[in-house]
């Protein structure tokens, strides 16, 4: 979350930021965060002199009772009375009023890059750059969520009938094809020099408010309601939150994890064309790349991140185009957000496979995420990205690749797969 130090010495930055980022009313939001700080601060200094005097007072009280003076020292002990029982009330005043401050800041989303472009939509995002030759299919092609069907390699009956829409069985060469990916991605990313570990698919709720996804996507989360406990939407949640509350050692940073997982999520989109298939679903797998850096290597960091998507997608042979997402279109969380989008030839569409995203200090904030600096303790940046979402890979790559005597699996795949062709 914003830090509301920040907000008080940058109150026009704050309110532009928030305005690019399409909050209501950010002013109105911006001064209910000073008023209340002040009001926690002034609590606090009410409370402090209320004890200070408090102490002092009942320091007295010996001495007045060695010197006989009872009616004094009586005097005394009541006037600590009614000040211990005043600062019981200044201490619930400033609890509330912290707890209301908390949870306003919670509600304020980060604020954007200076590069990030105005916009309300996708429609606004900035292409940045596009690269590779479009396929050109032979006639006759078809949509990915036919081919599965044909090849019986992902069945969406079965999940329906055993889960629920959004949850397919992946079967056969299907099954192994996902297999491939991950694998893939994980050994590139362990190239890379990413730390690979194997998080849980379940989170708390403080992580889901350490890295951001609670109070903002409460709704878009599948949770186990008898333990409170979120299936989690991204690796990015739990391998985050293993920092939380941590001051990192300099000689652990840069810190780079990456993680497999399956990933779940509420909102899997109406119908249409542009969620059939593996499109759009509820359940899907991802691997995942988390880093953790020192506030002035951030960028350089999230340049790296990018480089190492654009090698995973032109070593499967897949069109990609890059998006600096708008203010409108960037998630609460972010500061900057890149997306990835491979051309899938037979839908004659772009299909979203990877965000990658600073959220410079403002995750940190919220996990008290920090390092020192010359004695003093200094929030980190985090980082993150999809390398990658497989879904739509997977359909890209079968629309793609497919000819008249089959689907041809990329070069890189291979290997991991044991077939060339299904």
């Amino acid at each position: 979350m914003l830090q509301v130090n920040f907000i008080k010495e940058n109150q026009e930055l704050t309110i532009a930021g928030l305005q690019k980022k399409n909050l209501p009313n950010a002013e109105e939001a911006v001064s209910k965060a000073l008023v209340l700080d002040q009001k926690r601060r002034d609590t606090q200094k009410e409370l402090d002199d209320t004890l200070a005097q408090s102490n002092s007072i009942s320091k007295q009280i010996g001495m007045l009772m060695k010197e006989g003076k009872k009616e004094e020292a009586e005097q005394a002990k009541a006037q600590t009375g009614e000040l211990k029982s005043k600062s019981k009330e200044l201490e619930e005043v400033l609890r509330e009023v912290s707890v209301e401050l908390t949870e306003h800041l919670y509600t304020l989303p980060n604020l954007p890059h200076e590069s990030v472009p105005v916009g309300r939509s996708a429609d606004d995002n900035e292409t940045v750059l596009t690269q590779g030759e479009i396929p050109k299919l032979h006639d006759g092609a078809k949509p990915h969520w036919e081919l599965i069907s044909d090849y019986d390699i992902v069945d969406f009956e079965l999940g329906n009938k055993v889960t629920g829409a959004g949850f397919p069985f992946y079967k056969g060469k299907g099954a192994r094809i996902q297999r491939a990916l991950i694998n893939f991605f994980l050994d590139e990313a362990i190239a890379a020099g990413y730390f690979e570990v194997q998080p849980p698919i379940m989170i708390n709720e403080e992580s889901g408010y350490g890295t951001g996804q609670l109070p903002d996507k409460e709704g878009q989360m599948y949770e186990a309601t008898a333990d409170k406990l979120y299936l989690i939407p991204t690796a990015e949640v739990p391998i985050t939150n293993i920092y939380r509350n941590e001051i990192i050692d300099e000689a652990a940073l840069p810190i780079k994890n990456v993680g497999y997982t399956p990933c779940f999520r509420r909102e899997a989109g109406s119908w249409g064309a542009h969620v059939r298939g593996l499109n759009r679903l509820h359940q899907f797998d991802k691997v995942e790349i988390v880093q953790i850096r020192k506030p002035e290597e951030s960028y350089q960091a999230l340049d790296e991140m990018i480089d190492h998507v654009k090698g995973l997608l032109e070593k499967l042979e897949l069109p990609y185009r890059i998006l600096r997402l708008c203010g409108g279109d960037m998630s609460f969380t972010a500061a900057i957000t890149y997306d990835f989008e491979v051309y899938s030839a037979a839908q004659e569409r772009w299909l979203e496979v990877s965000s990658v995203s600073n959220f410079e200090d403002y995750q940190a904030n919220r996990l008290k995420l920090r390092h020192k600096v010359d004695g003093k303790t200094q929030l980190l940046h985090t980082l993150n990205g999809s390398a990658l979402a497989l879904p739509r890979i997977l359909a890209s790559i079968l629309e793609n690749n497919q000819t008249p005597e089959g689907i041809n699996i990329p070069k890189v795949l291979q290997p991991y797969c044991g077939f060339d062709k299904i």
